[in-house]
């Protein structure tokens, strides 16, 4: 799914890094047909590519709508966030039919290029700009941070747990939040420790610090949400085990980032941004593409986690069990997870009357 096909680099000059296109000249269309092939362009936030995350999960779905479709594809990967509107810009002066932008930090230069380009089709991922043109996909974090703080909440031996976030805002309070009571609902006794935030997508350097302070103050399970700065999370994991058997477990988000510490990453919480952007390349290849919000969330397997492929052992049969019922209580609407770290009290009291 990650091979890129028919991969080139374009000679683009701009702030950002130099895009690349890959192009097939049409689409299939059964019975013989054929159409012209759209283009597709994506602006990867200053996380960028490689995250393991975010951008990697957002490029898969690129990646597979080119494969089943023959779309034209063009990327960038921005290097700061003065770049957006720019990178954002360049893809649709150059002809893109849709343009992504990656993560909520490009709401505002989305907001400005949408406007100067009322025939293209844009697209952008953790955040709502209300322009005619756009597409807005979210998703409810704070349902999946639920399910991974409950299986902490399940499998934690201190009574501890821990949270590292990116950037201290609305939007990653809402993993914080969902953890935070997920956990806590698992287990009344579980304390969750103070949350740690890096202020950084990228600096593993400061992820790995977070953690290493949480797994000092007790936490045997800590999860994150600091994109690539959060692969140091798993670092400190790794350390905070040593030698011995394993005991301090972290999970990732976004991506199934399992494997990345087999064994110590417990599970992940994936958002299916893959899922969002290849559907609505998908409508935009049949002519369905409509603006407005689309929510991705438990109900829609928008977000969720992982098998347990390497810690099947640790979660056990029973829990699992747990898990899944828990899971279709907030797929039926049986309650409500918070999306706000202060409401989490006010849920948990709710929820143990």
């Amino acid at each position: 799914m990650r091979k890129l096909l028919g991969l080139a680099l374009t000679a683009l000059v701009m702030i950002g890094c130099a895009p690349t296109d890959s192009a097939k000249t049409e689409v299939k269309e059964g019975e013989g047909k054929t159409k012209e092939s759209i283009t597709v362009g994506m602006v990867f936030d200053s996380g960028g590519r490689g995250d393991k995350s975010f951008n990697d999960s957002a490029y898969a779905g690129i990646q597979r709508a080119e494969k089943e479709f023959g779309i034209k594809v063009r990327t960038v990967d921005s290097r700061k966030e003065s770049d957006y509107e720019e990178n954002i810009t360049a893809m649709a002066e150059q002809g893109a039919n849709v343009v992504f932008a990656v993560g909520f930090g490009q709401s505002n230069a989305l907001t400005t290029v949408a406007t100067n380009f009322a025939e293209t089709k844009f697209a952008i991922v953790d955040a709502v700009v209300d322009q005619p043109n756009v597409r807005s996909l979210t998703f409810a974090e704070e349902q999946g941070s639920f399910l991974a703080g409950y299986a902490a909440g399940l499998i934690s031996k201190t009574g501890k747990v821990g949270f590292v976030g990116g950037k201290n805002i609305p939007l990653i309070h809402k993993f914080e939040a969902g953890f935070s009571a997920g956990a806590q609902l698992a287990n009344p006794k579980v304390q969750f420790l103070p949350a740690k935030y890096t202020d950084s997508w990228d600096d593993t350097s400061k992820g790995k610090a977070a953690a290493s302070v949480l797994f000092g103050q007790g936490a045997d399970v800590v999860f994150h949400a600091a994109g690539r700065a959060g692969l140091g999370v798993f670092s400190a994991a790794k350390d905070a085990n040593g030698s011995g058997p394993i005991t301090k477990f972290a999970i990732g988000v976004d991506s199934n980032q399992d494997d990345v510490e087999k064994g110590i990453v417990l599970t992940s919480m994936v958002k299916r941004v893959d899922e969002a952007v290849y559907s609505t390349i998908k409508d935009a290849v049949e002519g369905k593409f409509t603006p407005g919000s689309v929510r991705y969330d438990v109900a829609a397997n928008g977000v969720g986690l992982t098998d347990f492929a390497n810690t099947k052992d640790v979660i056990g049969a029973e829990n699992l069990k747990k898990l899944e019922e828990v899971t279709k209580q907030i797929k039926e609407g049986k309650f409500s997870v918070p999306e706000k770290r202060e409401d989490v009290s006010a849920f948990l009291a709710a929820q143990r009357k």
